[in-house]
């Protein structure tokens, strides 16, 4: 009694696995369609660039730093229906057309939702977490935002802050940027230029103010763990 063949679903089609020959230029370059489909894909990506690009228009452009988890979700199908639709020969054209425009359509429809209903907006979009106030890291924000004090500092050094007491209130918007607002004359703070990473925490003097040197909290008594984030690493305010 003979095996049953086993079969593979490719581009043209489900076919027997053991015509498949192994380092086949042919079938690796030009695949097991005929020539002539490689004009039919042109005319596909075409066709479905145009389409694709009329509904953006329509839509409206948006940076991925913009986009809402569920705009982020939609582009991905977008982009799944509007590869697929490029150069698979099993999937026609006005499939294709049809599924991004409903995606364009949804992701105008929500735009409507979230600008006549702001309870909507915070449920799609979110709200703003407060990662810093007077000068110090609020952990409760950057731990809602999956956010390491390191990265926030980091994000910080790349808005031109050289010191944590530089900073009044800092908050990380639904987009996902960081807003800062500073102080006009600067409290003492944690050093955060150069890096910590790069350098070590200097220990401080007595009578001098001292601050945590992963949070930046401020404190006279150094000999507690941190209040706010239970780190015995104290550094000198500067």
């Amino acid at each position: 009694m003979s095996t049953p063949p086993r079969w593979a679903v490719g581009q043209s089609g489900p076919r027997i696995v053991e015509d498949i020959v192994p380092f086949d230029l042919q079938r690796m370059l030009l695949g097991q369609d005929p020539p002539l489909f490689l004009l039919e894909i042109g005319l596909r990506v075409a066709v479905i660039w145009i389409w694709t690009i009329s509904l953006l228009r329509l839509v409206g452009g948006r940076s991925i730093a913009q986009m809402s988890l569920v705009e982020f979700m939609l582009v991905i199908a977008l982009g799944s229906a509007v590869g697929d639709g490029m150069f698979y020969p099993e999937v026609p054209l006005v499939h294709a057309m049809l599924v991004i425009l409903l995606v364009a359509l949804a992701d105008k429809g929500l735009d409507l939702v979230l600008w006549r209903w702001r309870r909507a907006k915070r449920l799609v979009d979110g709200i703003p977490a407060e990662v810093m106030r007077n000068g110090r890291i609020v952990l409760t924000g950057t731990q809602s935002r999956k956010l390491a004090p390191s990265e926030l500092m980091e994000l910080l050094r790349l808005k031109g802050v050289r010191n944590l007491g530089e900073v009044r209130h800092a908050f990380v918007e639904p987009s996902g940027e960081l807003s800062v607002f500073r102080f006009d004359d600067a409290l003492p703070g944690l050093r955060i230029v150069p890096p910590l990473e790069l350098r070590e925490l200097e220990a401080p003097g007595r009578g001098l103010p001292a601050c945590c040197g992963h949070c930046g909290h401020r404190s006279d008594d150094i000999c507690d763990p941190c209040a706010e984030c239970g780190h015995t690493e104290w550094t000198r305010s500067e």
